[in-house]
């Protein structure tokens, strides 16, 4: 199969005028296209809010940025020599995440959010905005708004600045999406490493809520650390100290690595000031990951390979569908149907 035929239609066409593909350009998915313009409006803030609080789902992570794309692809089932071009591997990354938004199984009723990547809450899918058409599908829209991580230092990757965060912000509102994610990582139990990531986390997360909008801090513990579980009870202390020194009213929402011991975000789930306390994947295979989700009150997924894991570029719309529907089912059931730990 060519470049081309991985492409949407017409863009063939426009990488021949301007030598490259517009990743937000028109995009036609092939599905039936959805009519309801009144999805913004239907999905104003407050339904948002009570969604991410209450909502039976998990949020999907369809957030890989410029680093990981091409490894996203890859799983995709597209090598890199199936683009010549930054843009084109954007636009073919755009093309999976339309293919996911637009699939029957993807829908509000499990999926309650998404976290994009910028140039995804950018593009178009059938000529409507992205955050659109998830809200019109029932479906909360995030953006990641992180630029990378530094270099380790005292075991932990802050993360880079971000000097054009308020310009974005400003664009996410317009857009209608309703929060952003940020991440930082923790390596090692360092006290003084695991303080300064709590720290520029919540710094962030004042300008995000200045902006009107509402932060998924993430400061990711690697669950492949000889010191998980010390560093998981260090980022706990730290959080609670974090969260009840919080100006004002305004509630965050958490997105955290699984714990090495069980229930013990509770204090979390159960703090006024949080929203929601979600869970990444963090590496684990989407069995794994859900059987430990499962034994977790309160937290819900926010995955993204262990939702991706199985989709490739070359299934049928039915394979594909029915693919998703039922990693969609098993997350779904993982954020809701608890065990004991």
């Amino acid at each position: 199969m060519s470049d081309t035929e991985l492409m949407p239609a017409g863009s063939a066409g426009a990488i021949a005028a301007t030598g490259h593909l517009n990743a937000a350009a028109r995009w036609d998915t092939g599905r039936a296209t959805f009519t309801n313009h009144e999805g913004r409006e239907q999905m104003d803030h407050a339904k948002m809010t009570a969604q991410m609080e209450k909502g039976e789902g998990f949020i999907a992570a369809l957030d890989q940025s410029g680093g990981s794309t091409p490894k996203a692809l890859k799983g995709y089932g597209l090598e890199e020599g199936a683009w010549s071009s930054d843009e084109e591997m954007f636009g073919l990354i755009h093309k999976m995440r339309s293919r996911i938004i637009t699939s029957p199984a993807f829908s509000g009723d499990k999926v309650i959010g998404a976290i994009l990547f910028e140039r995804t809450m950018d593009g178009e899918i059938d000529g409507r905005p992205v955050p659109d058409v998830l809200k019109a599908r029932g479906v909360v829209p995030f953006i990641k708004i992180d630029k990378g991580l530094e270099d380790e230092a005292d075991g932990v990757q802050l993360m880079k600045p971000m000097p054009d965060l308020d310009a974005l912000l400003a664009r996410a509102r317009d857009l209608g999406v309703f929060g952003t994610k940020e991440r930082s990582v923790i390596n090692l139990a360092n006290a003084e490493g695991i303080a300064a990531v709590v720290k520029q986390q919540c710094e962030v997360g004042r300008q995000v809520l200045a902006a009107g909008l509402v932060p998924i801090l993430e400061p990711e513990v690697n669950i492949k650390s000889p010191e998980r579980a010390q560093a998981d009870r260090i980022l706990l202390d730290e959080l609670l100290k974090a969260l009840d020194s919080l100006p004002g009213d305004d509630r965050v929402m958490l997105k955290l690595s699984i714990p090495a011991t069980p229930g013990l975000f509770d204090p979390l789930v159960d703090h006024p000031r949080v929203l929601r306390v979600v869970a990444l994947s963090g590496g684990y295979g989407r069995s794994e990951a859900c059987a430990e989700l499962a034994r977790n009150r309160g937290m819900i997924a926010s995955f993204s390979r262990a939702l991706l894991e199985d989709l490739r570029h070359q299934m049928s719309d039915e394979e594909f569908d029915r693919s998703l529907g039922g990693a969609i089912d098993d997350i779904h059931r993982a954020s809701t149907a608890k065990v004991a730990a």
